[in-house]
């Protein structure tokens, strides 16, 4: 029997298109093949750059011994988790419902009616240290199927029902004391040497960051502002940021940042692009800049599709090794580079002959007080392309609409703050294409370039967010008028009218077993936090009821879930942030076609927070009205601009000049 992966155009599935393993996609050929012949389904699902689905295709997908064994008692499914991140949510929870934990590979034993009845991560071929090996595990379910299956019939409809039953109850709207909450449970975790929160594995969890500054402009607390800044520092000085090539890995194995899980992703840089970002506007450190220029040139350099937009990231393995690509050892540095400049790049990033990760080196700046060494600058150029010549590294070219929107967000907030007309340009471009490829006539989003899978939740926030992020930086009235239009799109099909929150994914979409609303925010935030950002900020800027009474009802959804722990939902904090606490709107009105220069410079150089910016010109007059009709009643200027300034439900005097209106009238 042919393997079925042959046609698909995930890099994952491709990866396994040569397996003995008689794999299917997600299809319904492969379920009504499993009623037929009735035979469990075995579900495997991952990424095309996780070091474990590696691993684990090698010791037995790539094997005949356990290839025959799948092949005669199960059907068999791969999934890209990243291409249907629907089935991976649904599957995740089971298994961690079932385990305790989760993660990547993830493997599920299912009925034919996709209902779970076993679950776990990583299986070796054989058992070993009390792990179960698949060349016992996989007879075994098989038998029981054949002699117990009422056992397994009725795991797999408990676990159903569970996965069903809502965690959610009636709340009321959030206050205060839940920010304080969130941030008490941060500090009490917070490592005072290295930075993070916990122990390792540390991930940098960039949402917890922003959220902590945001916190602390608004109210002053230093204390949350370093631990924000102290572990942006040290994660900068650590060796899971690549000194050499920019960028950062997926999180570090050890306290102190230095021994990455070296896979790169997407979605972690764009993150941390913004955090840094927010960094440097708010404490002007240098290594900030630093380390955003590295990265975004990482990411233009390595991730970055001609089209414009962004791929989702490289592999930590390069000759069956993990993270080979980036080890160095002194010798070949100073063969490559010459005795004196080896010598000097080896001290400077703790290059040594006893190495620090077997036997050699992951480069790093591990307890320097000055950071930035220009003189280093062309010599990791040098040992960069040494490095690109000795090992390469497999890419994940898939280009997806939600991580895709979270860089075109951080980009266009670097550019912006520093001044940095090139990532300006890149979001921009990034957008065109996310529009031209992945958005149809109707408004409707897809998850993938090159795989017509409808857009989930995600999809539509991070995008929503993007474009008023777009706005706020420009000040183009089409970023405006599209995010507006994405957020109804985005209420439409997610929208639970009935508590509040949103699906996973769309209301005429196929269902699965469970249709979830995710809230927690895990290595990115929820698709229901990024989508209570954009409802904050739409009903800031166009003071439309619809959607503060949207905004509302979906901070008490979230409150619900979130009161116990809520430092788990960081990003759904940042966004309460926006009503909690006092706000200002500015409305800037003016006879030319785009916002005055001065007004450019005093927004970037402003470090305040909860400040939405609207811009009305004699172009955008009408339209502008339509979607924020407050805006009717600010008359055009015959010559000049003339700012209007909005705090905690209170108007002050117009003014001619942004800095005086701003020293006049504090937002404090």
């Amino acid at each position: 029997m042919p393997n079925h992966l042959k046609t698909e155009t995930s890099p994952y599935l491709q990866q396994h298109a040569d397996n003995p393993v008689h794999w299917f996609p997600w299809c319904e050929e492969a379920f009504d093949k499993a009623r037929a012949e009735d035979k469990p389904i075995f579900l495997s699902i991952g990424y095309s750059t996780c070091h474990w689905c590696h691993v684990m295709a090698r010791e037995s997908f790539e094997d005949s011994e356990t290839a025959e064994l799948l092949n005669r008692y199960f059907i068999s499914i791969k999934v890209d988790r990243e291409e249907r991140p629907d089935i991976d949510a649904v599957y995740m929870a089971a298994c961690q419902a079932f385990t305790g934990s989760g993660g990547w590979p993830l493997t599920i034993f299912m009925t034919p009616d996709q209902k779970p009845f076993y679950a776990g991560t990583y299986f070796p071929k054989f058992s070993r240290y009390g792990n179960a090996g698949l060349l016992e595990l996989l007879p075994h379910i098989a038998k029981m199927w054949e002699k117990q299956r009422g056992r397994l019939l009725a795991a797999g409809e408990h676990m159903t029902l569970l996965l069903q039953e809502t965690a959610y109850s009636n709340g009321t709207l959030p206050d205060e004391y839940l920010i304080l909450k969130g941030v008490s449970m941060l500090k009490s975790t917070f490592d005072p040497q290295w930075g993070g929160f916990g122990r390792a594995p540390k991930f940098p969890a960039p949402h917890n960051l922003m959220f902590l500054m945001h916190y602390a402009v608004l109210t002053g607390d230093d204390d949350a502002m370093h631990c924000a800044v102290h572990t942006l520092e040290n994660m900068f000085q650590g060796g899971i940021f690549d000194h050499i090539g920019g960028g950062f890995s997926r999180y570090s194995t050890d306290d102190t940042w230095l021994i990455p899980h070296f896979e790169k992703m997407l979605y972690d840089n764009a993150l941390l692009i913004d955090a840094y970002t927010t960094a440097y506007h708010q404490t002007g450190r240098a290594f900030c800049l630093h380390v955003i220029q590295k990265t975004a040139d990482y990411i233009f350099r390595e991730l970055t599709d001609p089209k414009g937009g962004f791929y989702c990231g490289q592999d930590a393995d390069s000759g069956g090794t993990e993270g080979s690509y980036y080890l160095l050892t002194p010798g070949e540095i100073i063969q490559y580079l010459g005795t004196t400049s080896g010598r000097r790049f080896c001290e400077w990033f703790h290059i040594t002959e006893s190495g620090n990760f077997e036997g050699k080196n992951i480069p790093n700046l591990i307890g320097r007080k000055n950071f930035l060494n220009k003189e280093m600058e062309p010599l990791c150029k040098e040992i960069y392309s040494y490095r690109l010549a000795r090992h390469c590294l497999h890419k994940d070219d898939k280009i997806l609409t939600s991580w895709n929107a979270m860089m075109i967000s951080a980009l266009a907030k670097a550019g912006f703050y520093c001044a940095n007309p090139k990532y300006l340009q890149a979001a921009k471009k990034a957008q065109r294409f996310l529009e031209q490829q992945l958005c149809k006539p109707d408004g409707r989003l897809y998850i993938c370039y090159r795989t017509p899978h409808e857009g989930l939740l995600d999809d539509y926030a991070f995008y929503a967010k993007a474009l008023l992020e777009l706005y706020f930086y420009t000040f183009e009235f089409e970023y405006l008028k599209k995010a507006e239009h994405t957020a109804r799109r985005m209420m439409e099909l997610f929208w639970d009218k009935n508590d509040g929150g949103f699906y996973l994914y769309a209301n005429d979409s196929k269902p699965l077993i469970v249709r979830p609303k995710e809230t927690y925010d895990g290595a990115v935030p929820s698709g229901n936090s990024a989508a209570a950002h954009v409802l904050a900020l739409l009903a800031a800027v166009t003071g439309e009821e619809s959607w503060s009474s949207a905004r509302d009802k979906q901070f008490v959804f979230l409150a619900s879930s979130m009161a116990d722990a809520p430092a788990a939902y960081c990003s759904s904090l940042d966004a309460m942030c926006h009503v909690l606490y006092p706000s200002a709107e500015l409305i800037c009105v003016s006879s030319e076609p785009s916002m005055p220069d001065e007004a450019m410079e005093f927004l970037r150089m402003y470090t305040g927070t909860n400040l939405t910016v609207l811009f009305k010109s004699p172009e955008n007059e009408a339209p502008l009205a339509r979607l924020a009709p407050f805006t009717a009643n600010y008359p055009l200027p015959p010559k000049g601009t003339r700012y209007y300034l909005c705090q905690n439900n209170t108007c002050s005097a117009p003014a001619e000049n942004i800095a005086e209106l701003f020293s006049k009238n504090t937002t404090d």
